[in-house]
C-alpha cells in the first residue's frame, strides 16, 4: 500500500480506539457478569461493544477485517485478501475481569502477511502508542489524538536494562519460560521477570522498560500483530522460537506459533 492512503487511516484509527476504549471503561467501573465462549476463554459485554465500535469505524477504509469477536470469513476467501485489519477489541479479557487494569485495544494493518502499522491502546491509562514501516513510533494521550504537535516520537534505546528484563504474562506460564530464563541468566548474568497482561508488554519494549518477550503458549494473531509492526519500526524483530522467522499473518491457521519479541539493543548486543 501507499504511504499517502496508510496516512488517512490514522487519524480513523486513533479515534476508534478512545471510543472503543471509553466504552470499554465505562463497563468496567460496574459489575459485570463475564461469559465462556465455546472454547473456554471468557468473554464480556466490554469485548462485544468494543468489537462493534472498531468494526464500524474500520469499515471507512475499504479493507476487511480478522477480528476476535466475530466469525471471520474461511480462509479460501482471505486468502484473496492482500491488505486487512487484524483486531482485538479487548486484550486481556482475563485481566479485564480481575480489574487490574492490564487490558488493551490492539489494531494492525496486515499487507501482503506482514504487520506494517500498528496501534496499541490502554484504556485504564488513557494512552496509544502506534507506528510501523515507514511511520515512526508514536506515543500519545487520548486527549491529544487530534493535536500531532503534542504527540512524543520515540527512537530505539541503544542499551540493555541492568538486570536484563525479561517481559512475560500474567496469566500464563510453561517450562520453557524456566528454560529461556536460564538461559538468558547464563548469558547475561542476573535478569529481572516482569509480568504484565496483555499487549500492554510492547509499551514497555518499544519505550525500552523491557528487553525480551518469550511466549511459549497458545496467542493468536490479534494478540501480536500490532505490538509486531511497532518493535519491527524500532529496528526489533518478532520471530518464531523455532526457525527465527518473522511472525506472518493472515494464514490459514490464525494461531501463532510460539515466538520470541526482542528489542533492537538486545539484538545489537548477542550480535557483539
Amino acid at each position: 500500500m501507499v504511504i499517502s492512503e496508510i496516512q488517512t487511516f490514522i487519524p480513523i484509527v486513533l479515534k476508534a480506539c478512545v471510543e472503543a476504549s471509553k466504552a470499554i471503561m465505562q463497563i468496567y467501573e460496574t459489575d459485570f457478569d463475564p461469559s465462556l465462549k465455546t472454547d473456554g476463554s471468557p468473554l464480556t459485554k466490554a469485548d462485544l461493544i468494543s468489537n462493534s465500535i472498531l468494526k464500524k469505524a474500520l469499515e471507512q477504509t475499504g479493507i476487511p477485517t480478522i477480528m476476535e469477536e466475530i466469525k471471520n470469513s474461511p480462509f479460501e476467501i482471505r486468502k484473496t485478501w492482500e491488505t486487512v485489519w487484524v483486531v482485538d477489541p479487548l486484550d486481556g479479557t482475563k485481566e479485564f475481569i480481575q480489574k487490574n487494569g492490564e487490558f488493551a485495544v490492539c489494531i494492525a494493518l496486515v499487507d501482503q502477511n506482514r504487520s506494517i502499522l500498528g496501534f496499541i491502546a490502554s484504556p485504564v491509562n488513557q494512552e496509544i502508542i502506534f507506528g510501523g514501516t515507514d511511520f515512526q513510533v508514536t506515543v500519545l494521550s487520548f486527549d491529544e489524538i487530534n493535536q500531532p504537535e503534542n504527540w512524543k516520537k520515540i527512537s530505539p534505546k541503544m542499551e540493555v536494562n541492568n538486570p536484563l528484563k525479561i517481559s512475560g504474562s500474567r496469566s500464563h506460564h510453561s517450562g520453557n519460560d524456566l528454560v529461556f530464563n536460564q538461559a538468558m541468566r547464563e548469558q547475561f548474568g542476573e535478569v529481572e521477570f516482569q509480568q504484565k497482561g496483555s499487549a500492554l508488554k510492547f509499551f514497555d519494549l518499544a519505550l525500552g522498560k523491557a528487553d525480551v518477550y518469550p511466549r511459549f503458549a497458545p496467542t493468536m494473531e490479534w494478540d501480536i500483530a500490532a505490538g509486531q509492526a511497532i518493535i519491527e519500526a524500532l529496528g526489533g524483530i518478532v520471530v518464531n522460537a523455532e526457525t527465527n522467522e518473522a511472525l506472518t499473518y493472515n494464514k490459514e491457521s490464525l494461531y501463532n506459533p510460539h515466538f520470541i519479541v526482542k528489542t533492537k539493543a538486545l539484538i545489537d548486543l548477542m550480535n557483539k
